[in-house]
């Protein structure tokens, strides 16, 4: 499997130009393995969630993206960027597939288990079972990470931490629930 061409070429702009425009703050970086199969997972914020998680590290993150994004042109620079599309109208056995091909490969999937953007008033919503069943399909690490803050344009409160990796056994339910605690409980630190 081909890292994504456009990916690659563009990651050192887009990681140059976001840092300058955000100042993120990175903490935990060390936490993602250098090689070899994870799974980024966490909370979901805003749309530009992505970019600075493309901008935290240097291994190359195939997302797991709502399909509605690959219409059009967008599907060009989508598909180049290494996105796998998911339906979430049905269960997206494609997708999953696709993500677990990609994790066979010792590549990195990054995915928001909440689905969607947090819009809600609760710190985080809940976990679909995407990430763990990947995870256990795969003996995949999941990286649990933690995103505060706000983009604004020269803003200093923008914040993503990396926290350490853990494993999920074959009780899928348990695992969701130990990885959304996680994240959650961060959060609430956080506050």
């Amino acid at each position: 499997m081909r890292e994504p061409r456009l990916y690659i070429i563009v990651r050192p702009i887009i990681k140059v130009l976001f840092k300058f425009l955000y100042r993120p703050v990175i903490v935990g970086v060390d936490n993602i393995p250098l090689d070899g199969r994870v799974i980024l997972a966490g909370n979901h914020t805003n749309n530009l969630d992505c970019i600075l998680l493309i901008s935290s590290t240097k291994r190359v993150i195939h997302f797991l993206a709502k399909d509605e994004l690959m219409v059009g042109m967008k599907r060009i620079i989508f598909k180049n960027m290494g996105i796998i599309p998911v339906n979430r109208r049905i269960h997206d056995k494609k997708a999953l597939s696709s993500g677990i091909d990609v994790l066979n490969s010792d590549r990195v999937i990054g995915i928001f288990p909440e689905g969607t953007i947090n819009k809600t008033n609760d710190i985080i919503m809940p976990f679909k079972i995407g990430a763990v069943k990947m995870a256990n399909v795969t003996d995949s690490k999941i990286v649990p990470f933690v995103i505060v803050g706000n983009y604004k344009i020269f803003g200093n409160n923008l914040r993503i931490e990396f926290l350490k990796p853990i494993y999920v056994d074959d009780n899928l339910g348990n695992g969701n629930e130990r990885l959304m605690n996680i994240i959650s409980d961060k959060l609430w630190k956080e506050k």
